[in-house]
């Protein structure tokens, strides 16, 4: 925010203009006096006082000030409601209002890409690093459900096939999902391949894996590369059956 310039009789009344316009605190306030007020000869000739006023750069005045321009920009109404986690250093912060499919975007693509715009502009003015969350319409959590659902549902075609199966790509957070919503079944090992945006969850069948490292042990040709070997076993392994057919 840019400095504001304002004029009273004293510092004081000028700061109590300043908080009244600004709706704000002095705690949150910086000031600057240009000009100190002087009474004048025999409280004659007297000149107020002049002080130049803006709100600090608070985490929370940051992001919604870059939230409203940018929302101004995509033509769409929304509050912001901003809440600040001084201890893990969390911002949260929900968009309420109409058409909110707009800000999430496909698969939450414009959504994301609005939290990693606003963790730069917000990180770029604070001392401390402050890990944003934003959201909207409970698209997280209902994101979340669907994504662990899709993991479990893909685990039972793994378990039943002994094939892998290759997930779209995925961000960081929903590859996350995945892995922790498979972490405990015996039967199942994920992993991540590719680079990002394109970068993918896999997920495998432990005891195929385990019978690929088996029949290779004593394989020269056997590289350090195991999921790329595993890919190349499991292609040579189709062809022949395929042969015998």
């Amino acid at each position: 925010m840019e400095w504001i310039e304002f004029t009273a009789k004293t510092v004081d009344e000028a700061l109590t203009e300043a908080m009244i316009k600004l709706e704000s605190t002095i705690d949150n306030l910086e000031y600057e006096v240009v000009e100190k007020e002087t009474n004048g000869i025999f409280g004659f000739f007297g000149k107020p006082a002049i002080i130049k006023v803006k709100t600090k750069s608070l985490p929370d005045n940051i992001a919604r000030e870059f939230l409203t321009k940018v929302l101004k920009e995509m033509n769409v109404k929304t509050e912001i409601k901003i809440k600040h986690n001084t201890v893990s250093n969390i911002l949260d912060i929900y968009l309420e209002g109409n058409d909110m499919g707009v800000v999430i975007g496909k698969r939450g693509q414009t959504l994301d890409a609005l939290q990693y715009l606003l963790s730069l502009v917000v990180n770029k003015r604070t001392d401390e690093y402050i890990k944003i969350k934003l959201d909207t319409e409970n698209y997280r959590e209902r994101r979340k459900e669907t994504l662990e659902n899709l993991a479990r549902n893909i685990a039972i075609k793994v378990k039943k096939t002994r094939k892998s199966v290759s997930l779209e790509p995925m961000n960081p957070y929903e590859r996350r999902i995945i892995h922790s919503a498979l972490q405990n079944d015996k039967s199942i090992q994920t992993y991540s391949e590719g680079e990002d945006p394109y970068r993918k969850v896999i997920i495998d069948n432990k005891k195929a894996a385990k019978e690929f490292k088996y029949n290779n042990k004593y394989n020269k040709n056997y590289s350090r590369d195991y999921k790329k070997d595993y890919k190349e076993y499991k292609e040579s392994k189709e062809k022949k059956e395929n042969i015998k057919k």
